[in-house]
């Protein structure tokens, strides 16, 4: 209280309340109709006092609070902010945010095809337009002062990462950065690293949660506490989490084995009661259906709801599964505002085309409240229910992994189906990173108390590995940096190649792998000093022992050497006299379990063939099947017959033979005693040695024998001394390699990149060729082959919709298997073009063999997709939508997004192409207006 404190003290509080009163961080709080949390006013701060800074937060924790500073501050110094964000989706949604507060005349949007009020102090783009931004020079840069990295996390992204650290380098040293990140493990090194690249950078890590997160598994008709809290009575009052044990029960009955009569417990059939308690603990356990989980949460209320199904198909048919149970979440009044909002934000669309969309069965399920949100989407349709979801007017979303990525789109409670999602490669377990991404959506704040993470039962779920997920709350920032054939022209140009090898080495990947060194590094280090002190150890006073121990060890090698030879000679020949066994031969087994006489009833399959038994081969030679004079009968192996074997006799098989019947078995084994019972095996003579007659041997023998150390007293001694030596200089080489691959990787991977475009007169030296200055405006997977194919002229005389065939090539990757059928292509000079970019292909694949750029590291020119080339044609013919969906067979939103990305690279193109004696940068513009329309021109703002 005001009255209690000292005029002293009440003169410093006033001072301090007019210093934060004259701050620019005083006016921008009062923006907000809530306190900034500490975090949020720290970061603020620190920015205000000059520094970069990175926040690394939980997901709906507010960290944009801190872009929007940067941005409030760049307006009040009158200088200009950079919003960069990784998908144009949350491009479109920053910009309508920040109009709403600053208005339309000082926002700006750049993303891939959209372009609005570019020259604007405040401009949201995506992080691509940027990093072209900075290559090309652009005038916009000048009056830079802040640059916001929203999700910045994304540089882990091994498809599109190396472009956040192509900016975060390249920028000019007087813009302020500022890095907005999901909470990481590793926030602190990556700090680290834009401190040294940036200057003084502040990092604010926030771990709590603004609503807490109840975690849950529904199984059958009950909601289970993945934990169950438990004060900790050890004297410190503090709480910890564990499994709820009626969760672990769950389990275990769940994975017990069902009743088999043939079951014993302690020797008596398994008692009826208990079997029928089992039925009965199975009955309550069942995976929910989608509809069931649904009205289950609404009971609850714990709607609205995310449910996260890694699959689009699975979200449709989430969504088509609610409609036929009759589920309906929305009253009459909420049906009709759903209804005006969707045909205000469709009316551009023909209504042909809305029929081919699904528009209707679409609409009927947003009146009920449901909806599904995945990539196959049109763009409108997903910021519809973007939009309907936010104001509550849709109450379950089905949505793929896509929906985590930072758009706001909060829920109280977010579902997952499985724990299990396909990687691009294979089935895998989400990852504790995903799983926090994933749940971070549930609770919204200022309207949850609480958020709730739901996972449904299935079949061998195990607790204890769900608490592991969610009980891991971070993830490791790992930099996914390749250089690319246009970064490599991009940067000779500015920096000349020296200075660019030098930029490279700054780049996160590198500070990551030279930071792995370090601990090696220290390692070889301790190595050395212990080679220090073995080499006094086996100091001879009478010669030079290190010399002697080499000797010693070059003839144990050889002899060893020697030696395997010898044991494989012999085992081939032992595989070679089991080949020559026939059924009746009688022989002398010579070792193992089943040694002494025995009679081969089969003398096996050779080596490499199956033996019948599906999936299983043999590789290590023949195994007789053989019965020995006790009455048994075997398979036996190669392992069993150490040396060579022969046939010591012959014996009849009777054809009623049965090697299953034990009388069978007794009366052939006692006519083989009775055969063979008197023969007495010949023992099998050793062969000389070859190490006896070996002249290598012979000669370090000399020489060890005429070594001055060899006659010393504590020769052993000196000798143990030198095998340590040995041993440790052994370990320590293999450090120095793993030293070597670690450091310098990112300047390798260039010189060999600079190498390959030396070869092909992109670069001489320091200097940027005319066709380097081509590939420089180039960007993209596959920029090194659009660059070839205008240097060979490939596309000269197409047509725009041909050019957009071929251009297709060049962006598309299908999503089925490689051994898909065959795409259908256009006719004529389209197809005999795409022929030809995919041999300039197999020519530029040879070229990268050839100076070890290796696509397996995320380095080089993947083959072209010739997928999408018959769907471009056509939509560039003029073609209806109904006609190039169904023949392309491909969802509405991957046709726009496929088009948008054909249309990106058409501009680049058309900015690189030859002007003088060429139709490819016309034709390219013309591309660009043919596909330009329907559903691709009116699919978003971005």
């Amino acid at each position: 209280m005001t009255e209690d404190l000292t005029p002293a003290e009440a003169y410093a509080a006033a001072l301090a309340r007019n210093a934060e009163r004259a701050t620019a961080l005083a006016p921008f709080r009062e923006m907000y109709d809530f306190d900034l949390d500490p975090f949020q006013i720290e970061a603020c701060k620190a920015l205000e006092a000059g520094k970069g800074v990175l926040v690394a937060a939980p997901t709906g924790s507010g960290k944009t609070i801190v872009g929007e500073f940067a941005v409030h501050l760049a307006l009040t110094q009158g200088r200009k902010c950079f919003y960069t964000t990784p998908i144009k989706a949350l491009s479109n949604q920053k910009y309508a945010d920040l109009v709403k507060r600053y208005g339309a005349d000082k926002v700006g949007l750049l993303t891939g095809d959209n372009s609005v009020n570019g020259d604007a102090p405040i401009v949201v783009m995506t992080t691509e337009v940027l990093r072209n931004m900075l290559y090309a020079g652009s005038q916009a840069l000048s009056g830079l002062g802040y640059v916001v990295m929203d999700e910045v996390h994304y540089l882990s992204d091994r498809f599109r990462g190396a472009v956040w650290e192509e900016v975060i380098i390249h920028l000019p040293e007087s813009v302020t950065l500022v890095s907005l990140s999901a909470t990481v493990s590793n926030a602190e090194e990556f700090g680290d690293w834009l401190d040294t690249v940036r200057g003084d950078t502040e990092v604010i890590v926030s771990e709590s949660r603004p609503v807490p997160l109840w975690q849950h598994v529904l199984a059958g008709r009950r909601m289970y506490d993945l934990f169950e809290e438990e004060t900790d009575h050890g004297g410190r009052g503090a709480s910890r989490r564990e499994v709820n044990p009626d969760l672990l029960r769950l389990a275990r009955t769940e994975n017990t084995r069902t009743y088999n009569p043939r079951d014993r417990r302690r020797g008596k059939m398994v008692r009826e009661a208990d079997r029928e308690r089992e039925r009965r603990q199975r009955s309550r356990i069942w995976t929910p259906g989608r509809p069931e989980v649904i009205d289950r949460l609404d009971a609850e209320g714990l709607l609205p709801a995310i449910t996260f199904i890694f699959s689009r198909a699975g979200c449709e048919a989430a969504v088509q599964q609610c409609l036929y149970a009759g589920l309906r979440l929305n009253d009459d009044e909420a049906r009709r505002r759903v209804r005006q909002i969707v045909e205000e934000r469709t009316a551009s669309i023909p209504a042909e085309d809305l029929h081919v969309l699904g528009y209707y069965e679409w609409l009927e399920a947003l009146e009920r409240g449901i909806a599904a949100h995945h990539a196959g989407m049109l763009p409108t349709f997903k910021e519809v229910v973007e939009e309907l979801f936010v104001r509550g007017l849709v109450k379950a979303v089905f949505a793929t992994e896509t929906l985590a990525l930072g758009i706001n789109m909060p829920a109280r409670s977010v579902v997952l189906e499985k724990l299990v999602k396909w990687n691009g490669e294979q089935h895998a377990d989400i990852t504790p990173g995903e799983y926090t991404q994933l749940t971070g959506r549930a609770g919204r704040r200022g309207i949850d108390v609480e958020g709730h993470a739901v996972v449904l039962w299935q079949r061998g779920l195990d607790p204890g590995h769900l608490a592991g997920l969610a009980g891991t709350r971070t993830y490791p920032l790992r930099s996914s940096f390749k250089p690319s054939y246009n970064m490599a022209v991009n940067l000779v140009d500015q920096f000349g190649r020296h200075r660019s090898r030098e930029l490279l080495e700054t780049s996160f990947a590198q500070f990551q792998a030279d930071r792995s060194v370090v601990g090696i590094s220290r390692q070889v280090q301790k190595n050395e000093e212990g080679l220090e002190g073995y080499r006094e150890g086996m100091t001879c006073h009478l010669g030079d022992f290190e010399e002697y121990a080499l000797l010693r060890r070059e003839l144990k090698d050889r002899e060893t050497e020697l030696a395997k030879q010898g044991a494989a000679q012999r085992r081939a020949q032992a595989a070679s006299s089991l080949e020559k066994l026939k059924p009746g031969d009688v022989i002398h087994v010579p070792t193992g379990k089943f040694a002494g006489l025995a009679l081969v009833l089969d003398p096996g399959i050779p080596a490499g063939r199956t033996n019948g038994h599906r999936g299983f081969e043999h590789h290590d030679g023949p195994r007789p099947l053989v019965l020995t004079a006790e009455r048994q009968v075997k398979r036996l192996a190669s392992i069993d017959f150490p040396v060579p074997v022969e046939a010591l006799e012959r014996m009849r098989i009777p054809k009623s033979f049965n090697p299953r019947s034990p009388q069978s078995r007794r009366d052939l084994a006692s006519a083989l005693r009775s055969k063979a019972g008197h023969i007495n095996p010949e023992r099998h003579r050793k062969n000389r040695s070859a190490a006896a007659d070996d002249r290598e041997i012979a000669r370090l023998r000399t020489a060890l024998r005429a070594h001055p150390c060899h006659g010393c007293d504590e020769r052993e001694d000196h000798a143990r001394w030198a095998e340590r030596y040995h041993r440790l200089q052994r370990d320590t080489r293999q450090l120095e390699r793993r030293i070597e691959g670690r450091t310098n990787t990112i300047a390798r991977t260039f010189d060999r990149i600079v190498a390959l475009l030396t070869e092909l007169d992109y670069l001489r030296g320091d200097e940027v060729t005319d066709n380097g200055k081509r590939l420089a405006r180039l960007y993209g997977e596959l920029d090194l082959l659009a660059s070839e194919c205008l240097r060979d002229r490939v596309w000269e005389g197409l047509t725009p919709p041909e050019l957009a065939a071929c251009v297709s090539a060049l962006v598309y990757e299908s999503r089925q298997a490689d051994d898909a059928v065959a795409p259908k292509l256009p006719t004529g000079n389209a197809k005999a073009a795409l022929g030809e970019m995919v041999r300039i292909w197999g020519r530029l694949d040879a070229l990268e063999e050839e100076f070890r750029i290796n696509q397996a590291e995320g380095v080089g020119q993947r083959e072209p997709d010739l997928g999408f080339a018959w769907a471009a044609y056509q939509w560039a013919s003029d073609k209806s939508l109904d006609q190039v969906l169904r023949e392309a067979e491909m969802p509405a939103g991957d046709f726009v997004r496929w088009c948008k990305q054909v249309i990106d690279v058409l501009g680049q193109i058309a900015a690189a192409a030859p002007k003088e004696n060429s139709t490819v940068a016309k034709n390219a513009r013309k591309a660009v207006d043919s596909l330009l329309r329907g559903v691709v021109a009116y699919s978003s703002v971005g």
